[in-house]
Formats: C-alpha cells, structure tokens, sequence
C-alpha cells in the first residue's frame, strides 16, 4: 500500500509536518511522562485507526521499555489491571477527547479525575498530546499512510 501523497517530500506538507513534530518536541521535555504520552498516543491511534501512528508508537514505547503486555492490552485497559490510576485517568480523556466528534465531551468527572494525579502542567501537556496525535491522526488517515515500516528513532 502506497499513501495518496508523499507529505513529507511536499513542500507545503513538509513545511506542516516539521511544525506538528517541533511542537511535539516540546511535549517530549514536558513533566508528563514519557510512558504516559507514548500510552495516550497509542489508544488515540487505536480509536482513529491510524497505522502508521501505531506503528510508530508501539515500537517506541516497547524501545523506551514498555512492556509487550501493556502495550498488547492498552486497547482494553478498563479490563487490565496493568495501569496505574493516573494512566486510567489520562486514558478516559483521551478516549473522551478523540470521540468529540461523535457527539461526546471530555466529562466534568473525567477532568476532575485527571487533575487528582496531574498538576497544570501535566494537564496542559496531556492537552497537547492528545492534540498533535489527533492531528497526525488525521492527516495520515486522509493520505493513507501506511504502517509497518516505522524504525525506532526515524523521526529523531
């Protein structure tokens, strides 16, 4: 399968995507923590059945040291009993967040729970992640990008 255009090559695309990855560095040095942003990445990916994103962050948490049973069961984590109550937490938003469109919202409760186990900053980052994975999402849906060919550190 080859995507509908070669975004990164793109002079306009290319120009976008440096934007959407500088404002992921930011988020990277963010007080949230890496498992947590690799976490929300892959169950926003999941829910917007984004390959190539999957691909990208599965192997990158697995390469940060996430285990092959979180990483296998992310997609079911209310049935796991392998997360933490924060990860729960910043799970339920973003699965909240990413269904926005189908007519929900991110709940008083689910908000008021994340913010027992994140501070502002954390939030704010918590915010952008969901946000930029939504974005790259997105993009790479409408261009159909491909997954399985991501290598750990590619975008580095």
């Amino acid at each position: 399968m080859n995507a509908r255009l070669d975004y990164f090559g793109n002079q306009v695309g290319g120009k976008f995507v440096k934007a959407l990855v500088s404002a992921n560095k930011g988020l990277v040095d963010s007080p949230l923590s890496l498992t947590i942003q690799e976490l929300v990445r892959m169950r926003a990916s999941q829910i917007n059945g984004c390959a190539v994103c999957l691909d990208i962050h599965t192997k990158e948490a697995a390469a940060a040291g996430e285990t092959d049973v979180r990483i296998n069961l992310v997609a079911v984590w209310r049935e796991a009993n392998c997360f933490t109550e924060a990860e729960r937490a910043a799970l339920e938003v973003t699965e909240q967040a990413c269904r926005m469109a189908d007519g929900g919202v991110v709940t008083d409760e689910a908000w008021a729970n994340a913010a027992k186990h994140f501070d502002e900053d954390q939030l704010a980052a918590l915010v952008g992640v969901i946000s930029l994975i939504n974005a790259f999402n997105r993009m790479n849906g409408i261009i159909q990008n491909p997954g399985g060919d991501y290598r750990v550190g590619q975008f580095a």
